[in-house]
């Protein structure tokens, strides 16, 4: 019997989970939300668009197949989807202490304690996400001691993706094709996809001026948090549509690409995070199950006369990508990547690359 130490869950509006702690035993806050999908832990906890976010994992097993060591190649990580931990807290039903993987280099908890993040299992993670549907995502906190021994924070008040970004200039590979891809908190797994596709890939922070950069390709990338704090990024984009190159954009790329072109965005009541969102491809009876990572989403009815959607999610008819009726632009809500998750749309790098 293992003797976890009690932790508790706060919302704010004042409900509070018990459980036990298999993490680090730090406090911390930031929204719940949760993500139903059966696989992937160690994906969705390095993904940076849960920077800022306490991730409720809907199946009730986790851990049991433990964690791989964090080697990386060229500087990209073989195994996960950013340099570290994201989120700033995970709650789970019930934790394996024991794991079994042939590529597992320790455990689920002992990688929290080294990252100093805390977990909580014991949680009826039903009750906790059918509370968030209800009541939409709300502000958390995970406590040891005293309630007051941290405050509630909304992520969604601070630029994330500025944190989230890389803070240089960094070039991958030596392709005949020049692509920048503007880092807003890239996962490694689209870096990993797109130097598949033998160019040379100039990965820039949020806020720099691509303008001072010779390329055949520009790609933006996922990231965290709210939209409406990159500004600078969208001006930099809709500076970048005046040279009619291609332009591709992934969830947040997806937000930032529409609000260059003029339309605006939302947050949505609980976000899509998930392996199962279906989508259909707009003008076609082709739908596809997506990997799906967002709190925000792009209006379709502030699309200008020059934009039209390319998918819709065909749960809740939300915007899941944008394309300009005579340019080379366009974009995807949800992840081709995966990692984890469905590579069904795969071949939306393909199209990119094909257009450069």
């Amino acid at each position: 019997m293992h003797a976890d130490k009690p932790v508790r869950l706060i919302l704010d509006d004042g409900t509070i989970f018990e459980g036990r702690s298999f993490g680090a035993e730090t406090p911390a806050a930031g929204e719940v939300v949760f993500n139903t999908a059966m696989v992937g832990y160690p994906e969705s906890l390095t993904d940076p668009s849960y920077l800022g976010q306490i991730l409720t994992v809907t199946f009730p097993l986790v851990g049991n197949y433990g964690v791989p060591e964090n080697t990386f190649t060229n500087g990209i990580s073989n195994f996960y989807e950013s340099e570290k931990i994201q989120v700033r807290g995970l709650i789970i039903s019930d934790y394996s202490h024991e794991y079994s993987h042939w590529n597992a280099q320790k455990s689920l908890g002992e990688w929290l304690k080294e990252s100093g993040v805390p977990g909580i299992y014991g949680i009826d993670t039903r009750e906790l996400t059918k509370l968030l549907r209800e009541k939409g995502s709300m502000k958390g906190k995970i406590v040891f001691a005293d309630e007051n021994e941290i405050d509630f924070i909304d992520p969604n008040l601070e630029n994330q993706v500025a944190k989230a970004s890389c803070k240089e200039v960094i070039t991958y590979g030596n392709g005949e094709k020049r692509v920048v891809l503007i880092d807003c908190g890239v996962k490694h797994n689209i870096l990993r996809c797109l130097l598949k596709r033998d160019i040379t890939l100039i990965r820039v922070p949020w806020d720099y001026d691509i303008s001072q950069i010779e390329y055949d390709g520009l790609f933006i990338s996922n990231g965290p948090g709210n939209p409406d704090f990159c500004e600078i990024t969208v001006q930099n984009i809709r500076k970048a549509m005046q040279n009619d190159k291609p332009i591709c954009g992934i969830c947040m790329g997806n937000q930032l690409l529409s609000k260059a072109g003029g339309a605006t965005t939302y947050k949505l009541k609980y976000g899509h995070r998930s392996h199962n969102q279906p989508v259909r491809m707009v003008g076609t009876e082709r739908c596809f199950i997506t990997s799906q990572n967002h709190g925000f989403a792009v209006s379709n009815a502030s699309l200008g006369e020059e934009w039209e959607p390319l998918f819709l999610n065909l749960n809740d008819g939300t915007n899941e990508g944008i394309k300009h009726k005579t340019k080379p632009f366009f974009s995807a809500q949800f992840h081709p990547e995966a990692a984890s998750g469905p590579t069904d749309t795969d071949f939306l790098f393909d199209l990119f690359i094909e257009k450069l």
